[in-house]
């Protein structure tokens, strides 16, 4: 029998707007050997998440881009198979960085074990890992919801929305989710609980949205950016909390936004009406993750919060999952099964 290879795919070249499957390249390479400290992971399931758009980008943000020929980076929940640190051992499974591949070596110092008893390997990645920790701790450090008050999502199906709405809900505040369509709409309503759904894609989205918000909007915890948050800002009541998360809507911008210069107009809300607009990287908040691991996992055992995951088979499928997450394909947290 022939020694495994290592699949992975990697960064080809940068996009200029929308990412093409040629952005992304498949190539095989050795398995690779552990040294002392580290373990060996077969990867089993990868998660595809919106931030990784601005990795493909040579601009400068937050974190440091990625690089043409190397790994497109995400995380991801693996097997060990083997390990050279006490902690771990062959059979265990971790929570890794370790990219779009489906073997890598990690610090075992680095890993988060998990115990596939508790709970999905899958949810490490989505209302267990990253996104949910993303609802939690912007909401509940930066939104504050109050009971009685209305807190606004927008793609609420999502990962990070879906958890922020339920958050919302157990926080006694009114949750009102904004997605795409009738179905996604649908299952914020019977599904999570929302209190109110408001399809985007409707001509009249924008009374729609002021109509589920007759006392206007408390918190707006804002992932999407565009046309979303126009018909958002007039709602927003005076002392309103925005958490942002990201800005979907602009990631494949490759220039100023056409139209009018709303931002004079927006500043003199903010003053107006005393807002407070906070951005934010989950790592931020760093000190309350094992607080959030706690909590959602009585949550989620309570039936307090439910979650949805959108499953894809195969790494060679993961660039155009990616591409079809950017235009909001995707019903639920993005994964890939390797």
């Amino acid at each position: 029998m022939s020694a495994p290879r290592n699949q992975r795919i990697v960064l080809a070249s940068r996009p200029k707007g929308a990412p093409t499957p040629a952005n992304f390249r498949l190539e095989e390479a050795d398995v690779p050997k552990p040294a002392e400290g580290q373990v060996l992971l077969k990867i089993l399931y990868l998660s595809l998440d919106p931030y990784m758009r601005g990795r493909m980008d040579d601009a400068e943000s937050y974190a440091t881009p990625v690089a043409i020929n190397a790994v497109m980076e995400g995380g991801t929940v693996g097997e060990v198979i083997e390990s050279r640190h006490a902690a771990f051992k062959p059979g265990d499974f971790a929570l890794s960085h370790s990219g779009w591949q489906s073997f890598a070596v990690a610090e075992a110092q680095s890993l988060r074990k998990l115990a596939p008893a508790q709970a999905p390997l899958s949810t490490a990645l989505g209302v267990l890992g990253m996104p949910g920790f993303t609802a939690y701790a912007g909401l509940l450090n930066i939104g504050k919801p109050k009971p009685g008050e209305t807190v606004v999502v927008a793609a609420a199906t999502g990962a990070v929305g879906s958890a922020v709405g339920q958050i919302a809900r157990i926080q006694s505040a009114r949750a009102v989710g904004i997605a795409g369509g009738a179905a996604k709409c649908a299952f914020l309503l019977n599904e999570l609980g929302f209190d109110a759904a408001i399809d985007h894609c409707s001509p009249s989205f924008a009374a729609d949205l002021a109509a589920a918000c007759p006392k206007g909007i408390d918190v707006y915890f804002e992932n999407v950016g565009g046309k979303v948050f126009e018909a958002v800002v007039p709602l927003l009541n005076t002392f309103a909390r925005v958490p942002v998360c990201g800005v979907i809507a602009q990631y494949n911008a490759t220039g100023p936004v056409e139209g009018p210069n709303h931002l004079p107009d927006f500043m003199r809300t903010v003053l107006t009406k005393s807002l407070t607009i906070r951005g934010f990287i989950q790592r931020e908040f760093a000190s309350d993750r094992e607080a959030f691991y706690t909590a959602m996992a009585q949550w989620i055992a309570s039936g307090q919060v439910k979650y949805k995951e959108d499953i894809v088979e195969g790494l060679a499928n993961a660039p155009q999952a990616f591409i079809g997450l950017l235009q909001g394909k995707n019903f639920g947290k993005l994964v890939i099964k390797l």
